[in-house]
């Protein structure tokens, strides 16, 4: 069985990221050990908050990665590897999106410098792309690579499917949706009882998110809800980057209502507060002066 699902850091927690701790009976797995925050977004720059809780969720999963024997990189953007810090994959097994293949520029050159970085150090290193991988009793399938949102201008990212027991656990990954057809598939095959998605990208809503992937992406997620056995759906990362998050998929939480299945962010999940730090920065600025925090501050590099 899945014993415990453990959201590490998440948008809802006030930092860009969807590092999961997954532990069944018989193995500790942590999907995509990394965190970040916007360099910019209102044209203002991080507030010292953002920064002590980028520190926190850091070291937690640092923490956590320290206990895992699989760690899962879906795809290279920074708020889901750290590649300054090699050594969390010391003495792992590590799945990872092809670096070579159904890729970006951007994320190829990411990939070869993660790669360098790591060489020698995992116990095992694994392309995860549309393969199967049996651990005893757990079993982990990725999908093949899927679109980073819409289409592939971000590149390319797998989704994860975890299964032990007879329960299955799903991790989408950067699919923004899912409104595309392949994305939506893996997880309607996956049949999860428990679905992790990276949510629409409503705060770009009408300029670099359409209206339509946003129709289709609501529809989808009705149809996971009608044709699987899900129960939990969580949806936050770039979905928990709009104040108004919660209007903009109604027919979601409305079908999900009558079947009886959880809609909620990571947050919720985790059973503390919504904190959309980012969403919120410039409240941020003018409730909080800088002057009394101390924050230990690092560049911070686009997505």
């Amino acid at each position: 069985m899945i014993r415990q699902i453990v959201p590490l850091a998440f948008d809802s927690f006030g930092v860009r990221s969807m590092a999961t701790f997954v532990e069944t009976d018989n193995l500790k797995v942590l999907i995509d050990p990394g965190v970040s925050l916007a360099p910019l977004r209102y044209g203002l720059e991080p507030h010292p908050l953002e920064w002590r809780r980028l520190d926190e969720t850091w070291n937690v999963i640092k923490r956590y990665a320290e206990e895992s024997e699989v760690l899962v990189v879906t795809h290279y953007h920074y708020d889901h590897h750290d590649p300054d810090y090699p050594e969390l994959y010391s003495g792992k097994a590590v799945f990872i999106k092809h670096p070579t293949e159904n890729i970006n520029r951007s994320q190829r050159d990411r990939a070869a410098y993660f790669l360098a970085a790591i060489k020698n150090l995992p116990k095992k290193l694994e392309v995860a792309d549309g393969k199967s991988f049996q651990f005893g009793e757990t079993t982990i399938n990725f999908s093949k690579a899927v679109c980073h949102g819409t289409n592939p201008r971000l590149g390319y990212v797998t989704e994860t499917c975890i299964i032990c027991g007879g329960e299955r656990f799903l991790h989408t990954s950067d699919v923004e949706g899912p409104s595309l057809e392949d994305q939506a598939s893996f997880i309607l095959n996956g049949k999860p009882d428990i679905l992790f998605v990276d949510g629409p990208m409503t705060y770009m809503l009408g300029y670099r998110y359409s209206f339509k992937s946003l129709e289709i992406s609501n529809s989808n997620l009705v149809k996971i809800i009608r044709e699987t056995d899900v129960h939990t759906i969580i949806l936050d990362h770039h979905f928990l980057r709009d104040l108004n998050y919660k209007t903009r998929i109604k027919p979601v939480y409305d079908e999900a209502q009558k079947r009886g299945v959880k809609v909620a962010t990571a947050a919720e999940f985790s059973g503390r507060k919504i904190e959309m730090l980012e969403a919120l920065r410039k409240e941020l600025y003018a409730k909080y002066g800088v002057e009394d925090f101390k924050v230990k501050k690092k560049p911070l590099r686009e997505e």
